[in-house]
């Protein structure tokens, strides 16, 4: 059986065909099974396609078809061949037949199936493809073969998809994080959003009306707000190995929404087998993304020594260290700077990744070894980051999910 996405034979761009048998559900079970199936393997079907039916099949047989070959070396007659104007006429086709998710999926399968990354250095293909997180994590990893040419279309298509995260993610994390509440502080004539309700029902509990069953509230007591200065520190440390793509994009963006609050100092380094500071790029995250080079190998000890060097506050610091934490460096060395970082009251957080994906491949026995150290290490969502970082600032327990 072929493994091209599922299709539905509703939503944005599908279609149907005279040959779909609408209002009979046993032709258009055979209808669907023709799709999925594909090919040779579809014959026993007894089912013929026209029209956008038979445009959709062939779109998926160019990909995955019987010629196609998901290794290095492989045979690239799977129907889209190597040229781009083939190509780009197959991605305005997926785009014409199916909706944005499965697109983003062929485009991937396309890219490790067929070996089309070369292909993305030319510009008008940039104009073609459906951008996502992880196309935008292929373009970074090419960065540096990138003729000047393209790299202002890539960089449109970048700044696209870091738009889109940020509408996404900024409105959310500043709610969560900006103007944190200062839990020792009190303030007597809170705005309704600050009131510690708990400590105000106890404090005018003389003012029962039974009648009413209800409690006159004539004190308010609220949490006292914290100031415009600076209060909090946050380090992201940021794995830019192949692996980590994804993890990349996300952070950058975040990193830049933390350095846009004011009560929060945000240093964010991205490391390989060196160690590369791009804090004074944050008011950017395009910027902060086309600093980094995906790839090479990892030497988290390095990269940790330098982000200890930063630090001068510990107790009002958070480091997050973003890694799948195969270590090439000196592990003991690593775990000894993690431990030093605890003792001087550093609150360290570790993720295994930060994407919608879960957690990647990583070296269980170092993730062991920092949970011993009181920092577990676990897969985080963008949208559970602000609650995490809001703990950590808090020196709360984190909110680790069930999977990790």
């Amino acid at each position: 059986m072929t493994t091209e996405p599922i299709m539905t034979t509703t939503g944005p761009g599908v279609g149907t065909s005279a040959a779909a048998g609408i209002g009979d559900p046993a032709q258009e079970r055979l209808r669907r099974w023709r799709l999925v199936l594909g090919g040779e393997q579809a014959d026993g079907t007894g089912c013929a396609l026209s029209g956008r039916d038979a445009a959709m099949d062939g779109a998926l047989a160019a990909l995955y078809g019987k010629g196609s070959k998901p290794q290095a070396g492989r045979d690239r007659s799977a129907g889209l061949g190597a040229s781009a104007p083939s190509v780009a006429r197959w991605l305005g086709d997926i785009r014409r037949y199916f909706p944005s998710s499965v697109v983003q999926v062929m485009q991937r399968d396309a890219i490790e199936r067929l070996g089309l990354s070369a292909l993305l250095l030319e510009p008008e293909m940039l104009e073609a493809v459906e951008a996502d997180v992880h196309l935008v994590g292929t373009l970074l990893s090419l960065n540096k073969a990138m003729p000047e040419t393209t790299k202002e279309t890539a960089r449109a298509v970048v700044r696209k998809v870091v738009e889109d995260l940020e509408k996404r993610l900024a409105t959310r994390t500043r709610a969560t994080l900006t103007g944190a509440l200062d839990r020792s502080a009190r303030v007597s004539r809170p705005r309704h959003r600050d009131i510690d309700w708990n400590r105000t029902i106890a404090a005018n509990l003389k003012h029962y009306l039974p009648e009413y069953r209800t409690v006159v509230p004539e004190r308010l007591i609220g949490y006292g707000r914290a100031a415009r200065s600076v209060k909090k520190e946050v380090v992201l440390c940021i794995d830019q190995s192949g692996s980590m793509a994804a993890s990349v994009v996300y952070a950058s963006v975040f990193g830049a929404v933390l350095a846009s609050m004011r009560s929060i100092s945000t240093r964010l380094v991205v490391f390989d087998t060196a160690v590369v500071d791009l804090t004074d790029r944050l008011d950017d995250p395009v910027d902060v993304l086309f600093g980094t080079q995906l790839g090479g190998g990892t030497d988290i000890n390095r990269a940790l020594a330098y982000c200890q060097s930063q630090i001068t506050r510990p107790a009002e610091t958070v480091v997050v260290l973003i890694s799948d934490l195969y270590e090439g460096g000196i592990r003991d060395e690593m775990l000894k700077r993690v431990a030093a970082m605890k003792r001087s009251g550093v609150q360290f957080v570790a993720l295994l990744a930060l994407s919608d994906e879960g957690a990647p491949a990583y070296d269980r026995e170092h993730a062991a070894a920092l949970a011993a150290l009181g920092a577990p290490a676990f897969a985080c969502t963008p949208d559970l980051f602000p609650e995490v970082m809001a703990a950590a600032l808090e020196k709360r327990p984190l909110p680790i999910p069930d999977t990790a």
